[in-house]
């Protein structure tokens, strides 16, 4: 080829041609200049999309509201002890968990009491009481539960009236 013979130039960009390349830098930059602002507008609030209402006033999901609650209320423990309670079967056993249940428990004196329905269990579950406690500070923590105060069966209330025979207990026990 000839030194005459010249590479065809690429045509010039036409003016739309330019407002296009022009117009889509833009929409580039505004989307980057966005997303800068969300992030910095996230980083202020502690993240997530809130409604644009005072801090700590946005709604939030069930679960973290409850938690907040507790926490803030100082109720972990009773919370905790109220979940055993739910799961009192898989903590002490199923043939234990029919015979005696947890009724309250006291977190000053950090005890659980628990109510069996005969004596015999009773004194039972007052030989299995250091396992248990063991067992129970297992799943709530060291020192949750100092004492577990055991109950026998809780009968009617004494009535006197002139047909009860005197010195007759009644329903004291249920010998089974």
């Amino acid at each position: 080829m000839s030194g005459s013979e010249e590479t065809p130039k690429p045509p010039e960009p036409s003016g739309v041609d330019l407002a296009r390349v022009a117009l889509r830098a833009a929409k580039e930059a505004a989307r980057a200049r966005g997303e800068a602002t969300q992030q910095q507008k996230r980083a202020r609030r502690g993240g997530g999309l809130r409604s644009g209402a005072p801090p700590g006033r946005d709604p939030m999901p069930l679960g973290p509201a409850i938690n907040r609650l507790i926490t803030e209320r100082g109720w972990e423990t009773p919370a905790a002890v109220g979940g055993v309670m739910g799961r009192w079967p898989q903590i002490v056993g199923d043939d234990l968990a029919r015979k005696c249940v947890p009724e309250r428990y006291d977190e000053d004196e950090r005890v659980l009491h628990v109510r069996c329905d005969s004596t015999a269990w009773a004194t039972n579950v007052r030989l299995l009481a250091p396992q248990l406690v063991a067992r129970l500070n297992e799943d709530l923590g060291h020192g949750t539960v100092r004492l577990l105060k055991v109950h026998g069966p809780g009968g009617s209330a004494r009535r006197y009236g002139p047909l009860r025979a005197p010195g007759s207990t009644g329903p004291g026990d249920t010998y089974g």
